[in-house]
């Protein structure tokens, strides 16, 4: 198999970034998209020559001709699709989370195990080019034993409303949103270890704050400014059983003087920040060393992260190498994820 034929599940708007990344990859071709809205579809089909549309994802993985599927539905629906996709033995791609509950995580994985068909978790910052130049200092030991981690991402106006602020659809707020993307990458980068107890907290003060004005922020297509069941923000520290420990602090909406993002990782021989911007901290000869590496995406590049996410699928489903985001990696997160909301709701340390 020298080509992958893809089918897209879910067309909104993180599905715009895999259609891209698709047409850009010679060794792939669109030949299927599905949405519950049929216009919607129909629309996207025409614009990127995509020969099938369908609204029932059924339908679409009946198709004989599509061999994989990107899967960019809402959250809830991610273990329902995915497991049937690889029942009918399609290969997954599936945006972020995996899912919404352990029990749904658990059931993809056996799904994986079962069929023999390839789980990919689109943890799209781990495939960042900044990600890939660190990675090898890491993995040399330049950094050493890696024992700290902290991130934050913080919007300061920034709850998309619709599904993203609906729980029963999303699973949570910011932390199951954003959040799940820099617990990952630092537990990544970390040498992803077992995990020994969580404690976290969520808070519900400021709501969607749709009363503020001249401002703009991204808004969900289904946005209603009446409709939040979300957390305003939350925060983590994740202890693992090495001894390492994870800080972690994320939200939609905060009293903050700007939106920020601020990625680090620390280890006995050096350390590195990864947002805003990559940088590596050292020493030589008894002296601090601070090292800027000179790459064109020093940050976290969009699209171009995407174009590299969509091009380790295509190569795993082809068989030139294996996933570096395997689904035990997304029961992993789920883990993680709900027994920070766990910790919020019961105000203990949940131990694993």
């Amino acid at each position: 198999m020298s080509e992958l034929k893809v089918g897209l599940i879910g067309n909104g708007s993180i599905s715009e970034s895999h259609l891209q990344a698709y047409l850009s990859n010679p060794k792939s071709e669109l030949v299927a998209v599905c949405d519950l809205k049929e216009d919607r579809a129909r629309e996207t089909a025409a614009k990127y020559n995509i020969p099938h549309v369908y609204t029932d994802y059924r339908e679409l993985l009946a198709n004989p001709e599509v061999q994989a599927v990107s899967i960019c539905t809402w959250n809830n629906s991610h273990a329902e699709i995915s497991i049937a996709a690889l029942q009918a033995g399609k290969d997954v791609l599936c945006e972020k989370p995996l899912c919404k509950t352990v029990e749904e995580a658990l059931r993809i994985e056996q799904a994986v195990r079962e069929t023999g068909k390839l789980l990919q978790v689109g943890y799209v910052r781990r495939h960042a080019s900044n990600i890939a130049v660190l990675k090898k200092f890491i993995d040399a030991g330049d950094l050493g034993e890696i024992y700290f981690a902290k991130a934050s991402l913080v919007r300061r106006l920034g709850n998309p409303g619709g599904w993203f602020a609906d729980k029963e659809r999303s699973g949570g707020g910011p932390l199951i949103d954003i959040g799940v993307h820099v617990i990952d990458l630092c537990w990544y980068l970390m040498g992803k270890p077992k995990v020994k107890s969580v404690s976290g907290n969520t808070y519900n003060k400021l709501g969607n704050r749709s009363h503020i004005e001249n401002y703009d922020f991204y808004k969900a297509a289904d946005y209603d400014a009446s409709f939040n069941t979300v957390e305003d923000m939350a925060n983590a520290l994740i202890r693992f059983e090495n001894g390492a420990s994870l800080l972690v602090d994320v939200s939609f909406s905060l009293h903050a003087r700007e939106n920020s993002a601020q990625i680090n990782i620390y280890g006995d021989k050096g350390g590195a920040e990864i947002e805003p911007a990559l940088a590596i901290v050292t020493e030589r000869h008894n002296t601090i060393i601070n090292i800027d590496p000179q790459i064109s995406s020093p940050g976290f590049e969009f699209q171009g992260s995407f174009d590299r996410e969509i091009n380790h699928f295509v190569d795993s489903c082809l068989g030139l190498h294996e996933t570096n985001c395997p689904v035990e990696d997304g029961v992993e997160m789920i883990k993680i994820l709900n027994a920070i909301y766990e910790s919020a709701a019961t105000g203990r340390e949940i131990q694993f």
